[in-house]
């Protein structure tokens, strides 16, 4: 996704980019500690259950659909206090520095870029750094945008001519948009996705359509793109940046089942992931997920080791069935592609539900005094 080098505020492709003058500026966000995640991702940290807060407390958790350690949230209020301090190009880049075995692909790429600009311009600062890279990255992402929707259509001849139609009017407006570049009328990815929604398959074209949606979410993100994230923040201030970096590695409550698919708020359906790797995942099913990310089934036994490890260490009292839980619940949601092994715990299925059971009658005794 691009936006605009004149403006960032949200302009939908199909209205040409006209805006009222009576439309009133909505007041701009202050954004905190408590809450950039959301501001940025959309995603609420704390969720609107208590069911997640005891994987929200751990720390040194593999993320399972990144495979890197999850930045946990006790690093937060720090890292946005050193943020605040932030003046030069060097300075973020030492800030980032003791995160950088956290940083997810794309990011660390981004890092990279930015520390060679720092060991050069010391003194300058994270701005100048994006807008000399834009035009060529802007060039790099619009290729990459075409890549996806020459995907989507080729598998549109698998619809009906009448259907398959409806779907090319959307994917040749959108390459227009991309090549005429008007700074008014800006290619907006979510758009594009929400106008999928107008088009209504055949009864027996759904389950092909649905594989066109779930293909048409891998086009470019700032969070899966270098072009795109240098495009997307060459009009931001150096905080922005440096921050935008370090919270795509913060821990974020997923849903396995997404809650707008019926998915329940409990820890059964949790999975403690990075920021990013929720923000991506969207509303895809896993055995899609698992397309994009092959090693998944990998990173998921990586984060069910520590997961055992957090359990034997006392951090998960009252929730030794979670591992349980998830391995079903992933066989399930994964068609038989995430096999979990609990060989190292410790804990049978009947001796989790056990200790959950003494752990709850404690707490009921604890309540009562």
């Amino acid at each position: 996704m691009y936006v605009s080098a004149i403006t960032t505020n949200f302009i939908p492709y199909h209205t040409g980019g006209r805006r009222s003058v009576q439309e009133p500026k909505s007041k701009p966000k202050r954004i905190t500690p408590e809450n950039y995640l959301k501001y940025y991702y959309d995603i609420p940290f704390e969720g609107s259950t208590s069911a997640g807060k005891p994987l929200r407390r751990l720390i040194n958790i593999t993320c399972p659909y990144r495979g890197t350690k999850i930045i946990p949230a006790t690093a937060l209020k720090g890292f946005e206090k050193n943020l605040a301090k932030c003046r030069t190009a060097l300075d973020s880049v030492t800030l980032l520095s003791g995160f950088v075995d956290n940083l997810l692909p794309t990011e660390k790429s981004v890092y990279a870029i930015f520390k060679d600009f720092a060991a050069l311009n010391p003194d300058d600062n994270i701005q100048n750094c994006l807008q000399m890279l834009y035009n060529s990255c802007l060039t790099k992402l619009k290729l990459e945008e075409f890549m996806v929707l020459d995907e989507v259509d080729a598998l549109s001849r698998k619809l009906s001519p009448s259907t398959a139609l409806k779907l090319r009017e959307k994917t040749t407006k959108c390459r227009h948009i991309i090549i005429e570049n008007d700074s008014r009328d800006t290619f907006k990815r979510k758009v594009f996705l929400s106008s999928l929604d107008e088009i209504i398959p055949k009864e027996n074209e759904r389950e092909i359509f649905n594989n066109i949606k779930n293909k048409a979410l891998f086009l470019p993100t700032s969070g899966s793109s270098k072009n795109a994230f240098v495009v997307k923040y060459a009009t931001r201030s150096q905080t922005e940046a440096t921050r935008r970096i370090f919270i795509a590695s913060t821990g974020s409550i997923e849903h396995i089942t997404p809650a707008s698919l019926g998915g329940l708020n409990t820890i059964g359906n949790f999975l403690l992931t990075t920021a990013n790797g929720n923000r991506y995942r969207e509303n895809m099913p896993i055995t899609e997920y698992i397309k994009r990310f092959p090693k998944i089934p990998q990173y998921m036994q990586m984060y069910m080791d520590d997961i055992i490890a957090a359990v034997h260490e006392g951090k998960l009292d009252g929730n030794q069935t979670y591992p349980y839980k998830i391995k079903k619940k992933m066989m399930e949601a994964s068609e038989g592609r995430i096999m979990i092994s609990l060989s190292k715990y410790k804990y049978s299925e009947e001796a989790a539900a056990e200790a959950v059971r003494e752990f709850n009658c404690r707490w009921d005794r604890y309540k009562k005094r």
